[in-house]
């Protein structure tokens, strides 16, 4: 699926560092602003220890992960609502992704310049937030610009959608974000089509140095305290460690790891928080052949995650045979799922679980 999570921040903030971290590639990380110019893209695998047990239960010959995308994004300014620094590109950049991971430095470091001479990682987040907000404000005025003449034209529909963007415009004005403006499905219809920046779930990356990672530090707690109120996700890593980490071989990482105190590298963190922050999940086909992971958005029906697999079988689906993996592990077999009932027939409208292990019947 092509699906992307956008890595923001202020420039200089560690966000190629992490990037490079989570593709093991090479793009540049200097110590000077706008570093990065164009995107930097990557396609990174989601660790997942269900697709390696079913793999080795159903000894296949190939296992292949699913994955997210990230995208590395130039480091934006104050101003660049209004084109200072790389500012238009830097927006449009954002508008192409899905979600925000945006990175936050939370370290002091004198030979790491910060663009505003300070660390005050709130201070940080509230340039960029409201730049995005700017932006979004100059977007809902040209809509409004637009619906008001179909409203002179006494369109009914416009009207009610002018309602609607004039309480949007007057949230975004109030320095609150898209994502905080309520709505049912039917404004939901009207506010998708102006792919506003600030629409996007975001989380918090919140860069430290490896005792700020481990333990936290007031940095990092205040970018907690803000987070809360948002109802986001933060993560806290040392993007300089998690780089070297990636650059190890395994069983190397696993003992660099456990000298670091630490179960898990703090990217499959972020890998796994920016899945759920896209709202994605997982379902399994497995066999001798090939075991591989699969990438649907939650709520989506039995027909187009066999879509993913290949278009034909969505058009011509029949039937989903379908067992969970917990059933699975528990019971220790296929067979066994079977006997004891657990093994089921799904038809159209069955929506897919996270974990589910599935088997598609199509016509040709």
């Amino acid at each position: 699926m092509a699906i992307a999570c956008g890595i923001v921040g202020l420039p200089n903030v560690g966000k190629s560092t992490l990037f490079n971290a989570l593709t093991a590639n090479e793009a540049d990380a200097a110590n000077y602003p706008f570093c990065t110019i164009d995107p930097n893209v990557g396609v990174v695998e989601v660790p997942d220890p269900r697709l390696r047990t079913l793999a080795q239960a159903y000894q296949t010959d190939r296992q292949v992960p699913t994955t997210v995308e990230f995208v590395d994004i130039a480091g934006l300014v104050k101003g660049a609502s209004k084109g200072e620094g790389l500012g238009n590109q830097f927006l449009g950049n954002i508008r192409a992704c899905d979600a925000i991971a945006h990175v936050v430095r939370c370290f002091e470091e004198e030979n790491v310049v910060h663009v505003h001479g300070k660390v005050d990682p709130i201070h940080d987040i509230d340039i960029i937030e409201t730049e995005l907000i700017l932006k979004d404000v100059e977007g809902v005025g040209k809509r409004i610009d637009s619906v008001q003449k179909k409203v002179r034209a006494n369109d009914k529909d416009a009207k009610e959608e002018l309602s609607v963007l004039e309480a949007l415009g007057s949230h975004l004005n109030n320095g609150h974000p898209a994502r905080t403006f309520i709505r049912d499905a039917k404004i939901a219809t009207m506010i998708g089509p102006l792919q506003l920046l600030t629409d996007k779930a975001v989380m918090y990356i919140a860069n430290s140095n490896e005792e700020g990672a481990k333990h936290g530090n007031a940095y990092i707690q205040a970018v907690r305290e803000r987070a809360e109120r948002e109802g986001a996700e933060v993560i806290p890593i040392c993007a300089k460690i998690e780089s070297e980490i990636a650059q190890l071989e395994e069983s190397d990482r696993n003992l660099f790891l456990h000298d670091l105190g630490m179960d898990e590298p703090g990217l499959d963190k972020v890998i796994h928080s920016a899945y759920r922050l896209l709202g994605l999940i997982t379902f399994f086909t497995a066999g001798k052949k090939e075991t591989r992971a699969w990438t649907v958005r939650k709520g989506s029906t039995a027909p187009q995650a066999a879509g993913e697999i290949h278009t034909d079988f969505e058009k011509g689906f029949i039937r989903a045979e379908v067992m969970s993996y917990d059933d699975w592990n528990r019971l220790g077999s296929e067979q066994a799922v079977k006997e004891a009932g657990l093994y089921r027939i799904e038809g159209k409208d069955y929506i897919v679980k996270d974990g589910d292990i599935m088997y598609f019947r199509f016509n040709v």
